[in-house]
């Protein structure tokens, strides 16, 4: 659905916290606001709204909510007294799962809205200007919201998000997202193709498709693998990414095309949570340790290049010192060039939360500590080891320092480069000088080698 120009007369500011996911769905709701005339404000001050788009995926989410619609009251209330008026929105996922706190502890909250409801926005809003009280939109609507959003106004820079998949059917056991996101839905292919050929032709080289769980995509006979091969046939777009993704949804099709498609960048995340079969069992995996590592072969044979990042949860209920190093054995066994690792922290209604066999707090600390320690280490290695090799970096922005450009190399690193800025947005070939604690310094290869 395409919509006409409407000239801005107001400001928006949304502030956003989480995943990808969140970021592609900010996006998206300034897009759906952009109608009714709103354009994005660089801060909160002076806006006539304000969208706090949440996650609850972290510890103590809806205590940082709190805290910050505390600091835009009064914002709201300065806006009020100079005879004006600030809505004050909450979206996402906190939103989702605590809909009526928030208005009980925050009355001066004007929306309320879930993740799935967005493409409401201009109808909240008309509804929240006219009534005294706050507009809730927290239930799961019958109707797919993205048949009901407008086209992106514009691809954000040289990358872009893609939301193709929402939901998630697996239910592990200390995870919100079945709760806050709903079940598994996927796009359909044509509007997946549309929605990526409008961002390439508005300036993206490389998208990365989101999902709660990716590569569980069934919008086309041949799933995810056959989403991927589609969008390679797209004249300029040379980069292809998705996240996140789950172990059982690596179906034999998706391992080949990362062999296949040259588009599809050598980084995969690929979340394992623990190297304990009995604690993968409690999380309700639904794989084992075994499984993982023989998976994690089949796309090292694909694709011998693949570099891997997963996400880790120590201190699972339950889990004892052994299962812990069973973790540590896993990690050390595949080598990940990067990884996120979180204290299990309990979130309301799920299984986990009311499990016997809590881990007390100082022992979880200590084990994520040495966990983050172990991969800490293979990610300095990852990258030392790329020192002395010449890379393909798309460079996406200024750097930190006058004269330099910074980018991203296929396995995601950061790389800076002293280079003119008419290489932000294409891909250059360039040299790794150094490998630093979270990026690589790199020379530009000499001119006459860099692409048209």
């Amino acid at each position: 659905m395409t919509t006409g120009t409407t000239k801005a007369t107001k400001r928006l500011h949304v502030i956003t916290w989480g995943c990808q996911m969140n970021v592609y769905d900010s996006a998206r709701m300034q897009d759906v606001l952009a109608p009714l005339g709103y354009a994005a404000a660089d801060g909160p001050e002076g806006a006539d709204m304000v969208i706090l788009n949440t996650c609850h995926i972290r510890d103590k989410a809806a205590e940082k909510v709190f805290s910050e619609l505390g600091r835009l009251r009064a914002l709201k209330d300065a806006k009020a007294a100079a005879g004006g008026r600030m809505i004050l929105a909450v979206a996402g996922c906190v939103a989702q799962a605590e809909g009526a706190e928030i208005v009980a502890r925050a009355p001066y909250v004007d929306v309320v809205l879930g993740p799935q409801t967005y493409h409401r926005l201009p109808e909240m809003v008309a509804r929240a200007s006219r009534a005294a009280g706050a507009v809730i939109e927290t239930e799961f609507p019958a109707e797919d919201k993205f048949d009901f959003l407008p086209d992106q106004s514009a691809a954000p820079g040289p990358t872009a998000f893609l939301t193709v998949q929402e939901g998630c059917d697996k239910f592990c056991s200390f995870c919100v997202v079945p709760y806050t996101r709903g079940a598994e839905q996927s796009r359909p292919l044509g509007a997946v193709l549309a929605e990526a050929r409008r961002l390439v032709a508005a300036g993206a080289r490389e998208i990365t498709l989101l999902g709660q769980n990716v590569n569980a995509w069934h919008g086309a006979p041949g799933g995810l693998a056959e989403l991927i091969k589609q969008l390679a046939g797209i004249n300029g777009l040379a980069r292809i990414r998705y996240t996140t993704s789950h172990p059982r949804d690596m179906d034999d099709a998706l391992i080949a095309a990362h062999g296949d498609v040259p588009q599809l960048m050598p980084f995969l995340h690929l979340p394992v949570q623990s190297g304990s079969d009995r604690v993968l069992a409690a999380m309700n995996r639904r794989h084992t340790a075994a499984d993982y590592l023989r998976l994690v072969e089949r796309l090292r044979a694909a694709r011998p290049d693949l570099a891997l990042s997963s996400d880790f949860i120590v201190g699972h209920p339950g889990e004892t010192a052994a299962d812990f190093a069973a973790t540590l054995d896993l990690v050390r066994a595949v080598g990940f060039a990067q990884a996120y690792s979180f204290k299990y922290s309990p979130r309301p209604g799920t299984p986990a939360a009311a499990a016997p066999s809590q881990v007390a707090e100082a022992e979880k600390d200590a084990r994520l500590q040495a966990l983050q320690a172990l991969l800490r280490a293979q990610q300095g290695a990852f990258n030392a080891d790329c020192v002395g090799r010449t890379v393909d970096v798309l460079f996406t922005g200024p750097g930190r320092h006058p004269g330099q450009i910074a980018g991203r190399s296929p396995w995601l690193q950061p790389v800076h480069a002293a280079a003119p800025a008419t290489l932000i947005g294409r891909i250059a070939p360039v040299k790794i000088v150094a490998a630093n604690p979270n990026s690589l310094s790199a020379t530009l290869v000499h001119e006459e080698h860099l692409p048209a």
